[in-house]
């Protein structure tokens, strides 16, 4: 188009057939010496060219073949609907290209404008979808931070010892005792107002008389140090029920599915002792003892001697290989399960106590060999 073209209205598109070999000049030439002189000087296509009112004119040959020429002819306009309708007649009506018979059809009048409008309107569409997406997260993301700090904000210190809590601490007929600030938090990010921290082993004078006061439920992680802590809160508080994180996992780290399905599950504190006194503990070396409780949760394995020395502490996974090769061993405690090939190899060593997470269901009784799991040997 030229440098009219932005002030165009109109589009007139047509294909032709012509019953010969044609090049574009042909046509271009009979569009012009065909439509010449049929409307007057107003509507001809040199002089509306000439004045911009009508813009280039576009040939483009599609196919040549069987002695015919194929192709379309497109023609921008500016003027107003009734005359562009008559050139489009007018071209229509072409007959000839040159020495061969021709036919013209006119395909469509396009509104330019319309067209445009709708490009521009899918584009704003494309545009406003990519800013929403764009926008979305750093809205949700603000959103959430501005919960998180409020229900940060929630969390209080409670009591001389300045222990992390929740806002319901003291309105609450229960609480919950977990044991940090970090721990509180999650509960409170979950709608868990009636929680407050004992942070660390020993257990503050608060809490003793909170347990006292309302039904408490240790919540804990699901690891040694969370053992301790229940340990220590059972022997000082009055405690009516236990919940445990999954094993291995930390309660400032569980998901509200999580802490809903631990919490559910909750055991009320008769039926631990009663369990534990149905549980009748062996007695063994306090070495083997302490061995077993730090090995907990490290897929790890400790061989002492007869003198209960330490003498390798090495990866469960390497246990069976390595173990054929270290001469003095009296006692294996690892973090996994005995199974009859470790068995098999203690025999062979005359080691005299395999102590193991747990005992695979399959094995022999071996003569020789005490077997023992951590739940026989720890409280």
């Amino acid at each position: 188009m030229n440098s009219h073209s932005s002030t165009m209205k109109y589009v007139i598109k047509a294909r032709f057939e012509v019953d010969g070999i044609v090049e574009k000049p042909d046509v271009i030439g009979a569009i012009f010496g065909q439509t010449e002189g049929l409307f007057g000087a107003e509507l001809d296509l040199r002089e509306l060219q000439k004045s911009g009112r009508v813009g280039r004119i576009e040939v483009e040959i599609i196919s040549q073949r069987d002695n015919k020429t194929a192709g379309t002819i497109i023609i921008p306009t500016s003027l107003d609907k009734v005359s562009t309708a008559i050139i489009a007649a007018s071209v229509e009506s072409i007959d000839r290209v040159g020495p061969y018979t021709a036919r013209v059809v006119l395909e469509k009048l396009e509104d330019i404008r319309e067209t445009k409008r709708k490009i521009i309107i899918e584009r704003a569409k494309e545009i406003l979808h990519k800013w929403s997406l764009e926008t979305l997260p750093e809205t949700e993301e603000m959103l959430r931070e501005v919960s998180e700090a409020i229900r940060i904000a929630k969390i209080r210190e409670y009591g001389p010892e300045k222990l992390p809590a929740g806002p319901e601490v003291d309105s609450a007929k229960e609480i919950i005792i977990v044991e940090g600030r970090a721990d509180v938090i999650n509960l409170v990010r979950h709608g868990i107002y009636n929680v407050i921290a004992v942070e660390g082993v020993k257990i503050p004078e608060t809490v003793i008389k909170l347990t006292k006061e309302k039904e408490a439920t240790a919540f804990l992680d699901g690891d040694h140090g969370g053992d301790l802590i229940l340990k220590e809160l059972l022997s000082v508080a009055d405690i009516k029920y236990v919940a445990r994180a999954p094993k291995g996992k930390e309660v400032e780290d569980l998901t509200a599915k999580e802490i809903e399905e631990a919490l559910r599950n909750r055991v009320p504190v008769e039926e631990l002792l009663e369990r534990r006194r149905r549980h009748k503990r062996i007695l063994v070396a306090r070495e083997i003892v302490e061995a077993a409780e730090e090995l907990r949760g490290t897929f790890e394995a400790i061989l002492l001697n007869d003198k209960m020395e330490r003498i390798s502490r090495l990866p469960v996974s390497e246990l069976a290989e390595k173990l054929r090769g270290i001469e003095g061993v009296n006692t294996v405690v690892f973090d996994g399960i005995i199974t009859q090939r470790l068995v098999d190899i203690a025999s062979e060593k005359n080691i005299k106590y395999l102590v193991g997470a747990r005992i695979s269901d399959v094995i022999k009784q071996p003569l020789g060999v005490s077997l023992l799991t951590f739940d026989d040997i720890l409280d």
